[in-house]
């Protein structure tokens, strides 16, 4: 396993948190244990000589594979259920009675390989019932990785990540996908979902500001400055009455940020 010296330690931390917005300023054993092989087998001797690489050519490749590594994107469908019930039980019902144009504008911030806004799509159809047809449910979900995203969009899961699925919705909502315990998400979920690239230290711009954003378990990577900025953001994104909801081991400085906050992990634009 290769070393690191501070000084490239350094250079490659601030340039993951000036790009990314990710701060792995107490990650050097992490990164030396990630990184290392991947660094040899590029034809690098060292740290130094990798770290030069990366901050003169910018090779996208190159980045990704480093995000990739650097990032945990383990997740399951129905993670952290009590936010899928308050969605059912609290959010829908508001949008369903105010939204008269019968358009819900939802965004997974972070959706790494689907599971999450596939929930949030069979939660939209088990929901609206026989209405479904007649509401535009098109959930956006976005990540800064591309493999997540290739995962996300070939949406082929193993049975552990439906573990926690309600009963029938395996077989409603999911195809076998010709290996044993494996399963594809049906097509009415899949064509709901729209897969885009974004990196969430960008302004953020699209066409129409957010009933609710989910972004859970993303923040943690950030330091508070940058988690700071990026929920100024997401505000300036949400409808009035829209919602934020962030991880359950993540929380927003009640003081400074302007979201009403409603329950742990749980917060509203007024």
């Amino acid at each position: 396993m290769l070393t690191i010296t501070e000084t490239d330690f350094q250079r490659l931390v601030r340039f993951v948190k000036q790009n990314y917005g990710i701060d792995l300023s107490k990650k050097k054993q992490l990164i030396v244990g990630r990184l290392s092989n991947s660094i040899l087998s590029m034809g690098f001797s060292s740290f130094e000589e990798y770290v030069d690489h990366l901050l003169k050519n910018h090779t996208p490749e190159d980045l990704e594979l480093m995000l990739n590594k650097l990032t945990t994107n383990y997740t399951y469908f129905m993670r952290e259920e009590s936010h899928f019930e308050f969605f059912t039980e609290v959010i829908l019902p508001y949008l369903i009675e105010t939204k008269k144009n019968r358009s819900l504008s939802i965004w997974s911030a972070g959706c790494s390989s689907g599971e999450e806004p596939y929930t949030i799509s069979m939660i939209l159809k088990e929901y609206l019932g026989s209405q479904a047809s007649m509401w535009d449910t098109r959930v956006l979900a976005t990540d800064i990785s591309q493999n997540a995203l290739k995962a996300a969009n070939n949406a082929v899961y193993d049975k552990d990540s439906l573990r926690n699925l309600p009963p029938g919705w395996k077989e409603k909502y999911f195809r076998p996908a010709g290996t044993p315990g494996v399963y594809t998400v049906s097509p009415a979920i899949k064509s709901n979902v729209i897969f885009r690239t974004f990196n969430l230290m960008n302004p953020i711009k699209f066409r129409l500001k957010f009933d609710v954003i989910f972004c859970r378990n993303v923040m943690i990577y950030f330091d508070q400055e940058t988690k700071d900025a990026l929920v100024n953001r997401f505000y300036n994104a949400t409808n009035p009455g829209g919602y934020l909801l962030i991880g359950h081991s993540e929380s927003l400085n009640r003081n400074s940020t302007p979201y009403h906050y409603i329950k742990p992990a749980t917060y509203r634009r007024e």
